[in-house]
């Protein structure tokens, strides 16, 4: 497995922990705050673009093997 691929898995991973233990303490509460919202969108953008960085790395990888 490409070692971009396992980082971005493992970040990912560490990411939806997080989200998950930020929703379990929440208990009663409703809605979430602003900021909560922009470190939560910040994360998803940082996770697609290290998923955009590993299938490029992958495609570029296979196309030179090809050629």
């Amino acid at each position: 497995m490409n070692a971009l691929l396992t980082t971005t898995l493992a970040v990912l991973g560490a990411l939806m922990g997080r989200i998950r233990t930020g929703w379990a303490q929440r208990g009663t509460q409703t809605g979430a705050s602003t900021l909560e919202l922009v470190i939560l969108i910040l994360g998803l953008i940082t996770v697609a673009t290290l998923l955009v960085a590993t299938l490029t790395a992958a495609v570029k990888s296979r196309t030179d093997q090809i050629n």
